[in-house]
Order: C-alpha cells, then sequence, then structure tokens
C-alpha cells in the first residue's frame, strides 16, 4: 500500500504574543513511514525546511501538553480560536507555530483511519521479515547437532 495524504494549511510563526507572520506548510504522512508525520515549511527560499517527528506526538499533542527536548506539541486557545502550538528547536534556532486545532485534527484522523494506531508495523512488513530472518534453514540442523560425542562409553569400554 502506498498511501499519502498530504494537507497543505497556513501556519504561523508566533515572533511575540502580539506578531506572527504567515508560513505556508504542508502535512505529510506515509504508509512507508507510518510512524512518523512530516512537515514542509514554506519559508521563501529555495529549500523548504522540513521536520519529522511521531505521528502519536502530534495526536497527543492536539489534546494535552506533550513531547520534550527538540519537539514539543501543546493545545490552547488564541482570540477565542482553539489552535495546536508546536514549539522547535534545532541548532539553527527555535520556532514557535501555532496551526488550525480543526484542520490539524480533521488531517490526523484521516491518518488514524487509513492506518490505525497499532498497525504501524504491519505496514513495514517487521514481522514478516523478522519471521524470514529467523526461520530454520536446512544449514542449521548441522549447527545444532551435539558438537562433542558422549562421554559415556558403549558396553563399559
Amino acid at each position: 500500500m502506498h498511501t499519502v495524504m498530504e494537507r497543505e494549511l497556513e501556519l504561523k510563526l508566533v515572533l511575540s504574543p502580539e506578531r506572527s507572520i504567515p508560513v505556508p506548510a504542508r502535512l505529510s504522512y506515509r504508509a512507508d513511514d507510518p510512524f512518523a508525520i512530516h512537515i514542509t515549511f514554506h519559508i521563501g527560499s529555495d529549500h523548504p525546511v522540513e521536520w519529522t517527528f511521531a505521528r502519536e506526538l502530534l495526536v497527543e499533542g492536539v489534546f494535552r501538553p506533550c513531547g520534550h527536548g527538540d519537539v514539543r506539541v501543546w493545545p490552547t486557545k488564541v482570540a477565542g480560536r482553539s489552535v495546536v502550538l508546536m514549539a522547535l528547536r534545532s541548532p539553527e534556532g527555535d520556532a514557535l507555530l501555532e496551526a488550525p486545532a480543526a484542520q490539524v485534527s480533521a488531517w490526523l484522523e484521516l491518518t488514524l483511519r487509513a492506518i490505525p494506531p497499532g498497525s504501524e508495523a504491519e505496514q513495514l512488513g517487521i514481522d514478516d521479515g523478522l519471521a524470514e530472518l529467523l526461520a530454520p534453514t536446512p544449514a542449521d540442523d548441522l549447527w545444532l547437532r551435539d558438537p562433542w560425542p558422549s562421554d559415556e562409553s558403549k558396553d563399559g569400554e
């Protein structure tokens, strides 16, 4: 399955409590990387900025504060609107982004319906791959035999 779900939306880069600037962004979710979501920020340069982090982090962050370190996500209200804030930290600097909660939630719901939580590993074929790696082969019989003859002598020898 080659499911790709994308959503274009406008985020706000929060510069101060009184000032923010719009940042066009794309949320992406791919079945070939089912544990992650990707956010691409189009910041007016030749190379967009992409962040990748756990889908579970964004799902939880829609409801309650979560994350630590480089990515933190939490819901709040701004001027009476429900939003999701994402604090991103990198060696190049920090950013606080505001996303419309309804749009993020609706997009996340689509990803959760396509690949429900707990079924991500099936998309990657991890169980099948492990079963193949661990399946016995004819050569295993040689290794599983007792390499040392028994110390017990026959007929009292």
